[in-house]
């Protein structure tokens, strides 16, 4: 260590005594601490919120979707189907058909999108976990051979319809007929009419809970008249081991897919833009913790300026000893350091402390409202502390740098 990190060391860590100058250093050291613990506390709950959104999106988005690059439908035949279902990396493949439907229950209505799915769809999404009340069943076929619809119904459309479930009566769904205008024809000759019941009903996350009704995919086949083999995407579980990203190319690069003009997207390209809304806010997290951070520095600006002025007296003895003007700024500048490096790593401890507290008791809580989770949600990255501990240490060190090199005035005027 050299001579001038000894002495900034010295003049953290020695025996002081109480003054001013102390209660300052000591101030800007606890408000450096706290700016740190906040933003990695913030962040990191920020972080939890963020995942279980997306797990939330993930209930109804698969992993992959494959859809038609132009168009509305495509065949299975258009493609090598059975390839898709062998690949190891596929657990598996559900069949989607999605529209947007008119379904009336009693005197109430709303416009929906409808999304017809198969039997796998339970499996590659586990949506049939998230009903609020009622059963996954989509359709039943009776002894007589009758089948009867089932809908499982988003639960903003479930209270705006005025469901019930255990009233035996069916809610109308109505798809427009392609190839017609409604205009100057009767409700018949304009759309498609089916009857399906109330089975249940879900809440995952807003947008879906008010748009989304499903329904068994041949129910959405025979209404919009389509062929046995025709969807509209193709929903993919992935297994554990497999790489989203690695997969997602390789399907995209698959000759058999690009001839058919379909193309792969993952939960980014599915929800782009609440993706886009992410990572902006997350920014603008930053861009506000770093502007309170450049406040709390302030008072180190303060304590250091304090503390040349205070050290006048030891400033003219090194220099009587050999001491450059040059070497004692960069003794201050060392301190002023230290102060920043002792205060940022403590502020990632605390943070740390809190958020694993938070992680494992769940003491702040979100009230009593219907919330997916009782308590906020903490998911702590090395990514965040490594960048919390780069900013701050740049912010300080930079005020560091001006509050010393500002101190050549006072060389200046007290020579």
């Amino acid at each position: 260590m050299n001579l001038e990190a000894t002495i900034a060391v010295r003049y953290l860590f020695g025996r002081k005594q109480k003054s001013v100058v102390t209660v300052i250093s000591w101030i800007s050291l606890i408000g450096l601490l706290v700016s740190t613990a906040a933003l990695i506390v913030v962040l990191s709950v920020y972080n939890g919120i963020g995942e279980i959104t997306k797990s939330l999106f993930g209930t109804f988005d698969s992993e992959l979707v494959i859809e038609p690059a132009k168009g509305k439908t495509f065949h299975l035949s258009d493609f090598d189907y059975k390839a898709l279902q062998e690949n190891p990396d596929i657990v598996a493949v559900s069949q989607m058909v999605t529209e947007t439907a008119w379904i009336t229950y009693g005197s109430n209505q709303a416009i929906v999108r409808l999304r017809g799915v198969d039997d796998n769809y339970a499996a590659v999404t586990g949506i049939d976990t998230f009903l609020t009340e009622g059963t996954y069943i989509l359709k039943e076929t009776l002894d007589d051979g009758t089948t009867l619809n089932y809908l499982l119904v988003g639960g903003e459309i479930y209270y705006t319809l005025a469901m019930r479930m255990l009233q035996n009566h069916p809610a109308t769904v109505l798809i427009p007929r392609r190839g017609t205008s409604q205009m100057g024809f009767t409700i018949d000759q304009a759309f498609t009419i089916d009857y399906a019941y109330p089975a249940g009903y879900f809440f995952i996350q807003q947008d879906i809970d008010r748009q989304y009704v499903i329904a068994s995919i041949d129910m959405l086949r025979r209404l919009m008249n389509y062929a046995p083999d025709e969807v509209s995407a193709l929903a993919l579980k992935l297994s554990p081991q497999c790489n989203t990203g690695r997969l997602k190319k390789m399907l995209n690069e698959n000759f058999a897919l690009q001839h058919a003009q379909l193309k792969v997207l993952d939960r980014y390209d599915q929800q782009p833009l609440y993706f886009k809304v992410f990572r902006t806010e997350r920014l603008g997290i930053y861009l506000i913790l770093s502007l309170i951070v450049l406040i709390s520095t302030l008072s180190l600006v303060g304590s250091l300026s304090l503390l040349i002025i205070n050290k006048k007296e030891d400033t003219n003895t090194l220099m009587s000893l050999g001491f450059t003007p040059k070497r004692m700024r960069r003794t201050f500048r060392t301190e002023g350091v230290l102060i920043c490096a002792v205060a940022v790593v403590a502020g990632l401890i605390v943070g740390f402390v809190v958020c694993w507290i938070q992680q494992q008791f769940g003491i702040i809580r979100m009230g009593d409202g219907n919330f997916v989770v009782n308590a906020f949600p903490v998911a702590m990255r090395p990514i965040d502390f490594l960048i919390t501990f780069v900013l701050v240490m740049a912010i300080s060190s930079v005020a560091v740098a001006l509050t010393v090199e500002r101190s050549k005035k006072y060389e200046n005027n007290n020579q």
